[in-house]
């Protein structure tokens, strides 16, 4: 791109691409306390999601204080120290701390670790302070670590009393109707459960047969029959962690060393630890990298380091304001900062990629070729950052502004081929131009001379511009400009018979119109491309969107099996305990949620038909004269999708 063509553009800022092993090298303060004792997000650790543009895995860990949470995240993140470790009473980690790192097993995307203050710390007092805390980490994260020490007992579940106030605190719709079952919803959007027992002691037997971990946590969540008020509330937590987390995993850990040890594990090698504790924080290690999903919301929507930092913005000002978080309105708040940030991030991305690539004045097809890889790429940021877009209005408002952007690149493109066809014929003309001034032409002859150093000088500035999209366009103006000098010439050429000389001027002016078609065809041949940059702009943001939807019907229904699994098992452990009216009560959510599963399969092919319906309006708007379809790749893929 020339020089003055770079000045009359601003170039964007760059988009942020994380780098977390530089950018993370220890862990930073998500959330905490301000001065007021209200839970706020800090901008620091806020700055850094901001650069997270690839989908994140959120872990979070939560438990009593002083139970050794910290180690299994710093374990996590693959270093032997980070988040703080205590080895006194006091209670280490205040809010919630985060350290992100690149995911060991998914390319492509960020594991994002939560470690959380203790809960139930006896100096600071605050039981509502402990269940945002609680409600935060569920909220926030993919999987959900719980610590605890020594066995899974009554005791163990009652201290987990928070899980039992997560339909208070929490909500999942913004109206929920007086008979409607939620338990569904909230195992849609809360993360797997993974109980973590710390110095475990005990044999892991049932009688004489030796069971696993996970089977030991089941046997604990079991409930007991009655309704006394004493065997309610022994069976509300365990009820609460079946019907809230429909994967539920169990790891057992002795313990790591020695009492005099266990005060500088910081500082412990491999070597120093009991190696069945390490063969446990190994084989925990490679679960969470293996099992935990990407964080999404409602919707199956994957959520990026930038979303959740909004997302977490979002849930910490509903509980300053005194309200309940909710599911619903969270999403949409997102909805509105992510699309807006979606289309500005989106459009960084295209002009980035077109001023790092155009050289103006440059062929058409070239230029049509780097609009169309740079409308992909920025499309793709779009769809990735993108919340909740169901009618496009933010897509629209992105197709809009690259079609301008192109534009503009267009008519730059071909100011700056006008531009140096115009200095081209300025110098191979200037000989002619000169005998024009001084007289040269007007005499005997003059004419025949004038016309062929016409033909021969149009002949070099051809050979000199056919690579220039303006060349004939501004042959042709130069010579309709040098018709009134050649009629001048031709009437002062005394050589002429009359007929001669009307013979003369119908062949100019015959040749002027040539030229002038010329030029209308060069002008067609821009239309023609310029349509079908349209028609393949369409078909991306078509493309792409299906191809989200893939996505997106791909996680709800996998959601959905997992929940309806969850609660097939549920039933099944229920008839075989003798509950049959708690039974029976499943049987009703399973019937529900398999009404649900239907209405949104048979929903699926009218919705995608307003989605396309909605680009396809968007392209007719920007794009005169433009009839959409459903071409190539898009079609195809819409077929295979319903």
């Amino acid at each position: 791109m020339n020089k003055e063509t770079h000045l009359r553009r601003e170039e964007p800022r760059k988009i942020g691409v994380m780098a977390c092993s530089k950018l993370m090298s220890a862990p930073v303060c998500l959330i905490e306390n301000d001065e007021n004792g209200q839970l706020h997000v800090r901008k620091e650790a806020k700055d850094i999601l901001d650069g997270i543009s690839e989908p994140v895995v959120v872990v979070s860990v939560v438990g009593l204080y002083r139970t050794g949470k910290s180690y299994l995240m710093n374990r996590l993140a693959g270093q032997q120290s980070g988040f703080a470790l205590g080895s006194t009473i006091e209670s280490k980690t205040k809010g919630i701390w985060m350290w992100c790192v690149p995911h060991p097993n998914k390319k492509g995307h960020t594991l994002v670790l939560l470690d959380t203050e203790g809960l139930g710390d006896v100096e600071k007092g605050d039981e509502k302070h402990d269940t945002w805390i609680f409600c935060l980490a569920v909220l926030l994260s993919s999987t959900l670590v719980y610590n605890s020490l020594g066995v899974i007992d009554n005791t163990a579940l009652e201290k987990l009393h928070y899980v039992t106030e997560l339909t208070e605190n929490i909500r999942v719709k913004a109206k929920v109707g007086q008979h409607e079952d939620e338990s569904a919803d909230f195992m849609r959007i809360f993360p797997s459960f993974v109980w973590a027992v710390r110095d475990f002691t005990l044999e892991l037997k049932r009688g004489d047969k030796l069971i696993t971990s996970d089977e030991y946590l089941e046997g604990a969540l079991k409930p007991k029959p009655g309704c006394s008020p004493q065997t309610v509330q022994y069976n509300l937590p365990r009820s609460c962690l079946r019907q809230f987390f429909a994967v539920r995993k169990c790891f057992v850990f002795p313990r790591p060393a020695s009492t005099q040890n266990m005060r500088i594990m910081e500082q412990l090698s491999e070597k120093e630890l009991e190696s069945e504790f390490l063969e446990q924080a190994n084989t925990f290690c490679h679960y969470v990298y293996n099992n935990a999903e990407p964080k999404t919301v409602t919707g199956g929507r994957t959520i990026t380091g930038t979303a959740l930092g909004n997302l977490a913005e979002v849930y910490i000002e509903a509980i300053r304001s005194g309200n309940v978080p909710c599911l619903e309105n969270a999403v949409l708040s997102l909805a509105k900062i992510q699309n807006v940030r979606a289309v500005e991030e989106a459009l960084q991305c295209y002009m980035t990629e077109m001023l790092s690539m155009t050289q103006l004045p440059m062929c058409p097809e070239e230029l049509s070729n780097i609009h169309t890889d740079a409308e992909k790429k920025a499309v793709e940021v779009f769809i990735t950052m993108s919340f909740n877009d169901n009618d496009q209005i933010y897509q629209q408002e992105l197709m809009g502004k690259i079609h301008n952007e192109y534009q503009d690149m267009c008519q730059q493109n071909h100011e700056a081929s006008r531009m140096q066809c115009e200095e081209v014929l300025r110098e191979v003309f200037d000989k002619m131009e000169k005998s024009i001034s001084n007289g040269s032409y007007m005499k005997p002859g003059g004419y025949q001379q004038y016309r062929d150093t016409l033909r021969h000088l149009s002949s070099d500035y051809r050979a000199r511009t056919h690579s220039q999209i303006m060349s004939e366009e501004v042959l042709s103006t130069y010579l309709r400009a040098k018709e009134e000098a050649g009629n001048m010439i031709l009437n002062a050429d005394q050589s002429l018979s009359a007929a001669e000389q009307e013979n003369e001027l119908q062949r100019l002016k015959n040749e002027i119109m040539e030229q002038r078609q010329k030029g209308l065809e060069e002008q067609n041949r821009l239309q023609e491309q310029a349509f079908k940059d349209m028609q393949r702009t369409h078909d991306e943001h078509v493309n792409q969107i299906i191809r989200q939807m893939e996505r997106e019907q791909e996680r709800i229904s996998r959601d959905n099996e997992q929940v309806l699994e969850a609660k097939l098992k549920e039933k099944e452990a229920l008839l075989q305990q003798g509950f049959q009216q708690e039974a029976d009560r499943m049987q009703r959510e399973i019937d529900s949620l398999k009404t649900d599963m239907n209405k949104q399969e048979t929903s699926q092919p009218s919705t995608a038909s307003k989605v396309l319906d909605g680009i396809g309006t968007a392209a007719t708007l920007f794009l005169p004269g433009f009839v959409p379809k459903l071409a190539g790749i898009g079609l195809s893929l819409f077929s295979k999708l319903f």
